[in-house]
Parts: C-alpha cells; structure tokens; sequence
C-alpha cells in the first residue's frame, strides 16, 4: 500500500506540473509541456526518496539521519535548468516568467511527493491564474515604456507613424518634436507597449515609413 501511495503522489505531481506546462507551450514559451512535467515528475520522487528512501538504514543512538537534504538540493538545484531559460537579447532580459515557472513547478513536485495533494493542487491553481487569467484581465501589468527618438523629414510621416501605433493599439505616452537647420523634425515618442519585443517592430515600421534617421528605440 505504501508503494501505490507513493505512485499516485508521483502521477499527481506529473499531472499537476503537466498543466502548467501545457499553459507555457500554449504560450510558446521557453519551456513546454514536457520540462514542467518532467520537472514536477522529478521534485516528487527526490522528495519521496528523501523522506522514506532510508527508512532500513540502522543507525546507533550517537547518529541522526537528515531527512531534508536531498529535498534541500533539489531547491537549489532547480536554479541550474532555469537559469538556461533566461536570454539576455537587444538589452532585455527574457524568460524571467519560465524560470520562476519551473521553480515553482518544483515546489508542487515536491508537495506532492509530500503527499500535500491540497497544497500542490491549490498552489497550480494560482500558477494558473498568475500566468493565464491575470495576463488576460490586466494587460498593462506586463506593458512596456519605450522611448523612440528619430529624424524624419516631414510631419506626414509622423502622423502615419502615429496612425500605425493606433492602429496596433498601442498607447502614446508622450511626444515631442524640434525642427533642426534643415527644417526637418526630430522626433522623441514614448509609447506603452503591451510586449517587450514591440521595439523591433517599430523599427521595422520606422525603416517601412523610410524615416531619415533612427537615433535611439529603448
């Protein structure tokens, strides 16, 4: 009986890191369905195995058996696979959101192995929320402010550049502009975008709209 208490506590974790990591695949994420499964799949069975994997080791009265120290590796080691999810590109920094995911895909590996089925079962429920419904409902926690700064050379272009922004839903924060000896418009604009990776479209929309000089997208 202790044997299929242990399989049910592996199979709960595999499913419930399953489900998060179909939530990450759906996103086309760093890491999908197979790592959280795995990763859950895996934190249960170092949590059993630390706490019922040396139940026969005699030990005399002078000696004491840490039932924690495998589990304890586990939250550390853990930061090795995510830290290989995190990208460092163009000045951003990526995959912050996969990693906490996998971390925390550990801790409900672990409860469950645990036989904390309540806790491993609740704690993927506000995974849940926190990547899926909360990602939905309030979009502009994950908005971005990008300052673009460029020359153009008439205010036609600037007004297309500005319909184009509306037309992707994007939000003018702010803008300024100053003509130069050559009457042409430099041109600073701030805008709230809902994805970090916005800034390379507006360089392309910018390189479309044939503007005479990029100066800075950050």
């Amino acid at each position: 009986m202790m044997e299929l208490s242990f399989l049910l506590r592996i199979l709960a974790a595999a499913l419930l890191g399953g489900v998060i990591g179909i939530e990450r695949g759906f996103r086309a994420k760093e890491a999908g369905f197979r790592t959280h499964f795995l990763v859950a799949l895996g934190a249960a069975v170092f949590m059993i195995l630390s706490a019922h994997g040396f139940e026969d080791v005699v030990l005399g009265e002078s000696q004491r058996l840490d039932v924690s120290r495998i589990a304890a590796q586990v939250v550390s080691g853990i930061g090795f696979i995510g830290a290989g999810t995190i990208i460092f590109q163009r000045q951003a920094v990526h995959g912050l959101t996969t990693a906490a995911g996998l971390w925390v895909t550990a801790a409900i590996g672990m409860a469950a192995g645990a036989g904390l089925y309540v806790i491993a079962a609740f704690t993927t429920v506000l995974v849940l929320i926190g990547l899926e419904v909360l990602h939905s409902l309030l979009p502009q926690v994950n908005h971005r402010l990008i300052t673009m700064r460029f020359t153009a050379r008439s205010a036609e272009l600037v007004d297309q550049l500005l319909e184009q922004l509306k037309a992707d839903g994007v939000t003018v924060a702010g803008f300024s502009s100053t003509t130069d000896e050559q009457e042409r418009l430099r041109v600073k604009i701030d805008v709230k975008a809902a994805h970090t990776k916005y800034s390379d479209e507006l360089l392309h929309l910018m390189t479309r709209l044939d503007v005479v000089e990029v100066e800075s997208i950050e």
